[in-house]
């Protein structure tokens, strides 16, 4: 069981007028991971996901989901998929969330038994028995969220794509979507996940794919991304002087980004090899405190992409 791209590609359009949302993607993904693709609105990360789940034809290259080819064996790999949109559409608002979970259960040719009972086995997993009858146009977008994940899981899925899944969540309601998901990769499941929520992907992500206009960037662990920017520092200092300490650090190759963080303190991005002359230049202005660290994952995404739809 896995995932496996090879050279994917998605266009729209002909021509001049053809846009490319996915540039050659090749990907891999394991049981019981759950792989992250990190980027921005528009980097081709839900294009991918509709793509693996048969909702998008490939332009050109390959895609397997849990062996079976996206394309030539569409009904099996429907079979073996759970997928949860973010946001609040594509559920039936007047029906209720046990209702809701039947209807899919229809939808993956379960018995009605059977669909039931993983109905009232869901809700109880993602802490909505108590409103299992309850007509769903009536719940917060919270709620709705996770009557979104129990109708992905009801076709007891091995492969889950969970699509900006805590978009519009409070942060109680996040971390127990995150937990959850910690438990569905226990259980041996893929779990493929999109966000551009920087906390997210380093609080459930195995691993991580920055996507940047369709084009795959690097795969690493979230802590090992930092590695991908490893000839940058970070140089945090409370100079005497701020406004001669930019002028100075202007003049210095390797010192790409300078920041005022407030209070007389400023945050130098530098190339590895001119962090020294840095420091040189810091201690001559009266530095009153220095530190030098490594970059987060935030910081390989802004080193990547920009601000451009980060969230912090």
């Amino acid at each position: 069981m896995s995932i496996t791209t090879r050279e994917l590609r998605r266009w729209f359009g002909a021509g001049r007028d053809r846009s490319i949302a996915l540039d050659g993607i090749d990907l891999d993904v394991e049981p019981g991971h759950v792989h992250g693709m990190l980027g921005p609105n528009g980097a081709g990360k839900t294009t991918l996901v509709k793509v693996l789940t048969t909702l998008l034809v490939p332009s050109a290259g390959q895609a397997r989901v849990d062996g079976w080819d996206v394309v030539e064996q569409a009904r099996q790999v429907r079979r073996r998929i759970g997928l949860v949109l973010g946001g609040e559409r594509g559920l039936h608002d007047r029906l209720s969330a046990r209702e809701n979970l039947r209807y899919a259960g229809v939808l993956h040719e379960l018995s009605r038994s059977e669909a039931d009972r993983r109905a009232a086995m869901l809700l109880e997993r993602v802490g909505l028995a108590e409103r299992a009858d309850v007509a769903v146009e009536g719940f917060s977008r919270g709620m709705k969220q996770r009557v979104h994940l129990a109708r992905g899981l009801v076709g007891d899925p091995r492969v889950v794509f969970l699509d900006e899944p805590t978009t519009g969540l409070d942060p109680v309601a996040a971390l127990a979507f995150r937990d959850l998901v910690g438990e569905l990769a226990a259980e041996g499941r893929i779990v493929l996940l999109t966000t551009h929520d920087m906390a997210e992907a380093e609080a459930v992500c195995d691993r991580v794919s920055l996507l940047r206009d369709g084009l795959v960037l690097a795969t690493e662990t979230p802590a090992s991304l930092g590695r991908l920017v490893s000839h940058y520092e970070r140089v945090d200092a409370t100079v005497v002087d701020v406004a001669a300490a930019r002028t100075a650090l202007a003049r210095l190759v390797g010192a790409d980004r300078v920041t005022e963080l407030g209070d007389r303190r400023l945050r130098v991005e530098t190339d590895t090899g001119t962090t020294r002359a840095v420091l040189r230049a810091l201690v001559d202005l009266d530095v009153e405190a220095v530190t030098t660290s490594r970059p987060s994952l935030q910081e390989v995404y802004l080193h990547h992409f920009g601000d451009r739809g980060m969230r912090l």
